[in-house]
C-alpha cells in the first residue's frame, strides 16, 4: 500500500467515526502534512469532498504574470473544504451547508466590524458637512466576496495573533477636496490602527490606503504591478461610509479605462494556471516535488502560518 493510500485509510476511518470534517480538522486529528493530506482526500474514490465559496483573483509580485487565485490550494482545503465517506452524501452535504453558514456569518461579522471601526475613526470628518462630501471609505478583499475566515494567524509586522481575514480599507478623496484632507485621514487611521490590532476585543489587522481620485485615475493605465493591484482592489470594493458620489466617481474611472475587461482576462489566466498547478501537485509523488512547487500550494505570506 502506498503512503497516499495508507493516509486515505486513516482519513476514511476518522470521518466514518466522526462524520465529515474540514481539512483543518483532519489536519489536527491526523497530524499529517497539508500536501499529502490534500492529495489523499481529493484522489481516493472512497472519499468525497465539497469546496465552499468561490475563487477570485489575487495579484502576487513573486509570480510570473503576477496573477493567482485565492484562496490558495492549501487555504481552500483547510478552511473551505469538508471531507467525508463517499457512500454518505447526505452527511457530507449537511456538513457543507454548516460550513457555508459559518463562512457567511464570519463575513457579515467582519463587514460589521469594519464599518464600526471606520465609523469610529472618521466620525469627526463625517460630522463636518464641508468635509464629509469629499471622501468615501470602502472595503475590499475576502469580505466583499463573502469568503472571510476567522482562523487565528500572526500579523506580519508584529506577530500578534489576529482574527483571520484582514480588513482591506481604501479611502478615496475627491478631486476638489480641501488641502490636507488626505493627510488628516491617513493620520487618523494610523493613530487607531494598532489599537484595533492589540485590543483583545478586536484583534483585527487594518490594512489601508488613503489616496485621491487623481491617483486612481493614473493607476487605471495599469502600467505596473502596483497599479494593477490598486485597480483590482477598487473594482471589487464596497462602500462602507462617506460620500457615495466620490465612490461612484472612482468606479467610473475604472470603467472609462476599460479596467474590467483587463481584470477579467487576468481571472481567466489565473483559473487556467490553477488547474495546471493542481494537476501537477496531484500527479507527482511527494518526493518528486521541489521547493518551487510549494509556491503552487500556498503563498509566501501564508508560509509562517502553515509551518
Amino acid at each position: 500500500m502506498t503512503g497516499r493510500a495508507a493516509l486515505a485509510d486513516r482519513v476514511l476511518r476518522t470521518v466514518s467515526f466522526r462524520g465529515p470534517l474540514t481539512g483543518s480538522q483532519l489536519h489536527d486529528a491526523l497530524g499529517a502534512g497539508g500536501l499529502p493530506l490534500w492529495q489523499a482526500c481529493v484522489t481516493d474514490p472512497r472519499l468525497a469532498h465539497r469546496v465552499i465559496g468561490r475563487r477570485y483573483v489575487r495579484l502576487d509580485i513573486k509570480l510570473d504574470g503576477y496573477v493567482r487565485l485565492s484562496p490558495s490550494i492549501l487555504r481552500e482545503f483547510l478552511t473551505y473544504t469538508v471531507v467525508g465517506p463517499a457512500d454518505d452524501p447526505d452527511a457530507l452535504e449537511a456538513a457543507a451547508d454548516d460550513l457555508a453558514d459559518h463562512i457567511e456569518q464570519v463575513s457579515r461579522r467582519k463587514l460589521y466590524t469594519a464599518r464600526r471601526i471606520m465609523d469610529d475613526i472618521t466620525r469627526s470628518f463625517l460630522a463636518d458637512p464641508e468635509v464629509a462630501e469629499h471622501f468615501c471609505v470602502a472595503i475590499a478583499g475576502d469580505i466583499v466576496y463573502g469568503m472571510a475566515h476567522d482562523v487565528l494567524r500572526p500579523e506580519r509586522s508584529t506577530g500578534i495573533l489576529v482574527q483571520g481575514s484582514d480588513l482591506d480599507i481604501v479611502v478615496l478623496v475627491g478631486d476638489d477636496a480641501p488641502d490636507g484632507l488626505a493627510t488628516a485621514l491617513d493620520e487618523a487611521i494610523y493613530a487607531k490602527k494598532y489599537f484595533y490590532l492589540r485590543n483583545p476585543g478586536f484583534r483585527e489587522e487594518l490594512d489601508y490606503i488613503v489616496k485621491p481620485v487623481e491617483t486612481l485615475r493614473a493607476q487605471s493605465a495599469m502600467t505596473g504591478f502596483h497599479d494593477m493591484v490598486a485597480c483590482k482592489v477598487w473594482r471589487e470594493s464596497r462602500l462602507l461610509c462617506g460620500n457615495d458620489g466620490v465612490f461612484r466617481a472612482g468606479k467610473q474611472v475604472l470603467e472609462a479605462a476599460g479596467v474590467g475587461d483587463r481584470l477579467d482576462a487576468l481571472a481567466r489566466e489565473a483559473a487556467t494556471a490553477r488547474a495546471a498547478h493542481q494537476q501537477r501537485l496531484l500527479t507527482l509523488p511527494i518526493d518528486a516535488l521541489h521547493d518551487d512547487d510549494l509556491g503552487l500550494f500556498y503563498t509566501a505570506e501564508e508560509s509562517a502560518e502553515f509551518h
